[in-house]
């Protein structure tokens, strides 16, 4: 084992540095770290002098910066490009010959490293540790060639991970574009608007091709909400899976429903609202509180679900199904919630206001043809985020067999 000696560490007791808009040293702060990386390009700067008045706390390539108060215990290593530059309210382990930083960073964010950390933290709003804890903080040390080893094997399971993440980000991009052309009939799909081609009309929602039309959301839909007497209370709820699954607006994240750690009512309840249950292909609105304007079209759903109060339910579509979910979710509806959610404190839209959204309607073949188009699109980018998914978990496995000695290269 090998114990971190408090000649290692320093760190920035400067609480308020001198920030300078002409400077051009970075001051790095707890926000700017994560995991093996940093994220420096928002951070405030100094000028060379008033770093040069901060020596304790500058940093040099291969020092190791870890996140003391927020998110304690975040850990990364300073590259070359931030040679020099400083840092306030962080854990500084300087680099050392008896370990190589890279290899430590790893074992510092591994499980080996964060317990000790949540060992010694304290705080309740705001997480931090003491420098003087992390003096006794232990690890297992491998021979150097090993760590070196080690660190290449993790740093290149990272480089797959980061080169994932950028084509997700690229993919993404691509689905939005597509969505701004196909969604707005600016360009059209081979065989549908031939003789219409580049002749549009100014509608309400902006200029739309002369073959689409515009209809109110609630013609082509019926739009759902618990509300009155069919609310539930506490004494509704289970603490058990014998019920059915009430949506809520933390269950719906990037378009799409995630129906962990859902509540579960009673089925009295259940049957109590039938307009209100929930099947595969539905489209969920959040209309009130911090997060109104959310949409996901359901899918796999296996089970009986309803939604809470915070959403409505868009069912017996007469539109397809994709085309007006991927609709939801684009600025064509997005805008007009903008400029209709009323309250302060709590913003709602009311399922009335809801039922007169205008939207851009193209024939119902073309409407099929642009969600399935949309839909591969969004088949790719989630199959790259499975496998994204599954190399970090193949990396947390690797990480705690490898830093533990249980596997040797």
């Amino acid at each position: 084992l090998f114990a971190l000696n408090l000649s290692f560490f320093c760190f920035n007791l400067v609480q308020s540095p001198n920030f300078d808009d002409s400077g051009t040293v970075p001051m790095l702060v707890g926000s700017h770290i994560h995991e093996n990386g940093i994220n420096y390009e928002s951070a405030n700067r100094i000028s060379e002098y008033s770093n040069n008045l901060l020596p304790a706390s500058r940093l040099s390539t291969g020092d190791i910066v870890t996140v003391r108060v927020g998110y304690p215990g975040v850990t990364a290593v300073i590259p070359p490009e931030l040679d020099g530059c400083n840092c306030a309210s962080m854990m500084i382990v300087r680099q050392h010959h008896s370990f190589l930083s890279l290899w430590l960073c790893y074992v510092m964010n591994s499980r080996i490293g964060r317990s000790q950390i949540e060992n010694v933290q304290y705080g309740t709003a705001q997480k931090q540790f003491n420098i003087s804890d992390a003096v006794n903080f232990l690890y297992p040390v491998p021979p150097i060639p090993e760590q070196q080893a080690i660190a290449s094997v993790l740093s290149d399971t990272d480089a797959l991970i980061a080169s994932l993440d950028k084509l997700i980000a690229k993919k993404r991009d691509i689905k939005q574009a597509a969505m701004q052309q196909l969604l707005t009939g600016k360009q059209r799909l081979e065989g549908f608007g031939d003789r219409f081609s580049g002749k549009f009309k100014q509608t309400e929602v902006g200029m739309i091709p002369e073959d689409w039309d515009i209809v109110s959301l609630g013609s082509v839909c019926e739009i759902c909400g618990r509300i009155g007497f069919r609310g539930y209370t506490k004494a509704d709820i289970l603490n058990n899976t014998n019920g059915a699954i009430t949506i809520s607006p933390s269950n719906i994240s990037d378009n799409k429903t995630d129906f962990t750690n859902c509540t579960y009512i009673s089925l009295f309840k259940y049957e109590e609202s039938p307009e209100i249950k929930i099947y595969n292909e539905d489209i969920l609105l959040v209309k009130t509180g911090s997060t109104y304007g959310k949409t996901a079209i359901v899918k796999n759903l296996n089970e009986k679900a309803t939604i809470n109060p915070q959403l409505v339910v868009l069912k017996k579509i007469t539109s397809d199904n994709f085309f007006l979910g991927y609709l939801m979710m684009f600025e064509t509806i997005q805008n007009q919630i903008s400029t209709t959610i009323v309250g302060g404190a709590l913003p709602t839209l009311s399922q009335s206001s809801v039922r007169k959204f205008l939207i851009p309607l193209p024939p119902l073949t073309e409407q099929q043809a642009i969600a399935k188009v949309l839909s591969d699109m969004n088949s790719d980018i989630t199959a790259l985020e499975q496998r994204r998914d599954k190399t970090k978990a193949i990396k947390q496995a690797m990480m705690q067999e490898l830093l533990t000695g249980r596997i040797r290269l």
